[in-house]
């Protein structure tokens, strides 16, 4: 018999406003407003989903905000907030078995030409490694940080990344000539 695991699923009304401490909650609205924008475009390059990504940082941060008493010690509360959401938005993907259409995702700090091109490289490596390449090179975590928001040991980020690396430079190359 496998050992029980809480029960994650929960209804929203569960936890009031008032339960929980007036200090917690200005920390967790600082936390929020520091960290929703970069983990939601980081789940929406590597769900390659928009809207997915938006559904699935809003129930991370509902989730968080519900435990935020352990959350917010945590030393990389936003890797759990993008490990929740990743896990999330994949058992939702698999509950309705329906891949979305790719949206890309634009930065005002790239041109949209290169965006595009990397968008659709990216796309086309599996989730594991487009996790580790998105949160070392989009939110510039450390090997340590996204091994403990993966729940990976870091030689396995490592080899991720290094395998992502090798496929994006061999897809853009066949495919681009870059």
């Amino acid at each position: 018999m496998s050992a029980e695991r809480p029960n994650e699923d929960f209804e929203a009304d569960e936890i009031l406003i008032s339960d929980i401490p007036r200090a917690a909650v200005a920390d967790f609205d600082l936390f929020y407003r520091q960290h929703h924008a970069g983990v939601c475009r980081a789940l929406a390059l590597t769900l390659n989903d928009v809207e997915l990504a938006q559904d699935a940082v809003a129930e991370a941060m509902t989730r968080a905000y519900q435990r935020w008493n352990a959350v917010g010690k945590y030393q990389n509360p936003s890797g759990w907030v993008y490990r929740v959401g990743l896990n999330w938005a994949r058992s939702r993907l698999r509950r309705i078995l329906r891949k979305p259409a790719p949206q890309p995702v634009h930065t005002d700090d790239i041109a949209l030409g290169v965006v595009n091109l990397l968008d659709a490289a990216l796309a086309q490596l599996p989730v594991g490694q487009r996790s580790a390449v998105v949160l070392r090179y989009y939110l510039d975590w450390s090997e340590r940080q996204i091994a403990e928001a993966l729940n990976i040991a870091p030689g396995t980020v490592k080899s991720r990344l290094n395998r992502a690396l090798n496929r994006l430079e061999d897809l853009l190359e066949e495919s681009y000539g870059i």
